[in-house]
């Protein structure tokens, strides 16, 4: 039983939960960007929450089916066919052996998440089938002609009505960083004020906000460790905010850290749209 990829479309990685524990190595963590609908996915086709899926990016990805099982695309939004016909998302569906799935371009957010019963087997790597697109580590970068295996399914697709996307709220709760102090006087309310503009380079690493530049102190700090939604603050005054396959040091000023709740709307926001920084309450 397995997958063939046809087109991966612009980035499609294998991801699970990552492969915490090795930052010490220089390893980051990894694993999927949007968890809310990475496990709303798996829970649908009856995997359990350690198993691995797909993460596509923007433009989705077609594969054919070799064994036929249940699957489940959530998420961004977009067309899904299977066999050439069309399909919900959001919901767990039928794949016949031999099937051609076609997962389309994202209409709204960036990152769906593509899970079969038994989830994808790959070889895990340091406990992990993550695909690290900055430190290499895990399974490549899908390409056309790869071969995926699929796992045995463990469990039935559930019968609890799935929710829908996750919403796409344009603000994110921030706490103080352990280097605020390096903002000039003002700069941290100019943070909060401003509405940021999502920049086309941001990527699996980091998302980067463009807007006026926040002043800061000058010259950098010793590196020292980094965790997702820790905002960066590069001499440019632009803030970046680390997402899943992040440094595991870094020599700017983390001036803000993105409340963790919050990460999964960083994985669906699109270059170009506009997000705010709220500070977040306990």
């Amino acid at each position: 039983m397995s997958l063939l990829v046809l087109d991966p479309g612009p980035l499609t990685t294998v991801q699970d939960r990552g492969r915490p524990g090795w930052a010490h190595l220089g390893v980051p963590v990894a694993g999927v960007l949007d968890t809310v609908s990475a496990a709303l996915a798996l829970r649908l086709v009856g995997a359990s929450p350690e198993e691995a899926l797909l993460e596509t990016t923007v433009g989705g990805m077609s594969a054919r089916v070799d064994g036929a099982r249940w699957m489940a695309v959530t998420g961004a939004d977009g067309p899904l066919t299977i066999a050439g016909r069309p399909a919900p998302r959001h919901t767990a569906v039928w794949v016949p052996d031999g099937a051609v799935v076609e997962v389309g371009a994202a209409a709204r957010g960036v990152r769906a998440y593509v899970a079969f019963a038994g989830g994808v087997a790959v070889e895990p790597v340091l406990g992990s089938r993550s695909t690290d697109t900055l430190a290499g580590v895990g399974p490549p970068v899908l390409r056309a002609g790869a071969v995926l295996p699929l796992g045995v399914p463990s469990g039935s697709p559930t019968g609890v009505e799935a929710p829908g996307p996750v919403a796409r709220r344009r603000s994110l709760r921030v706490w103080p960083g352990p280097r605020r102090d390096w903002l000039a006087p003002g700069a941290w309310e100019q943070l909060l004020a401003t509405s940021w503009s999502v920049g086309a380079a941001s990527n699996r690493v980091g998302l980067r906000l463009q807007g006026a530049g926040v002043p800061r102190r000058e010259g950098e700090i010793a590196s020292e460790g980094m965790v997702a939604g820790a905002v960066q603050l590069p001499p440019d005054g632009q803030p970046v905010v680390f997402l899943a396959d992040h440094p595991v040091t870094g020599g700017y000023p983390v001036v803000a850290v993105v409340d963790a709740g919050d990460l999964p709307v960083c994985a669906q926001l699109r270059p170009g749209e506009r997000v705010t920084l709220r500070p977040a309450r306990r």
